[in-house]
């Protein structure tokens, strides 16, 4: 995808040395942007679960596609099976570096997702979205879980999607 200025962002498959920038690009996301919603109490609180062993640990059992541009990690989305379910997925870890926020990156990030084969195998897709991305995730077609809008006791909105899956696609 190219940005408003021209210059180019690139999606790589995520490496393990990936790491650090990426949980790096996510506590800047927590501190300057989820800090609005969720006060600075909650943000050190999340922050401290958030290293790069966290990451490891989400890279291990899922599809996480790096996003970069001039040499630099600007976005991450992952996308993994949801309990192991072979028609369910979860979306995860799905941020962009704070100054890039509103280039079309996070929507470039849903559609690689959503393009992915855990995605297309299943019948639903599950979000854990926080207050701050809840109407993006909306405007990319996804509704609240069962249609109630509520926090969960993580604090995000459980936001689904549902495909129906033709047959020729199981074969």
């Amino acid at each position: 995808m190219k940005l408003s200025n021209g210059t180019e962002v690139i999606i790589k498959p995520y490496r393990e040395e990936d790491a650090e920038e990426i949980v790096n690009l996510i506590l800047r996301n927590f501190r300057e942007v989820n800090v609005k919603d969720y006060g600075e109490k909650a943000i050190d609180a999340l922050s401290a679960t958030h290293d790069v062993n966290w990451f490891k640990g989400v890279a291990e059992s899922a599809h996480v596609y790096v996003f970069w541009h001039e040499n630099r990690i600007v976005g991450v989305g992952s996308i993994s099976s949801f309990w192991g379910s072979l028609t369910e997925s979860i979306l995860l870890t799905i941020f962009v570096l704070p100054e890039f926020h509103g280039q079309g990156i996070g929507s470039n990030i849903i559609d690689t997702l959503e393009s992915d084969e855990l995605f297309l195998r299943a019948e639903r897709i599950e979000i854990p979205a926080s207050i701050t991305a809840v109407e993006f995730y909306r405007k990319k077609g996804y509704e609240y879980k069962n249609g109630i809008k509520e926090l969960d006791d993580e604090q995000h909105y459980r936001l689904e999607k549902f495909r129906k899956i033709r047959q020729e696609e199981w074969r």
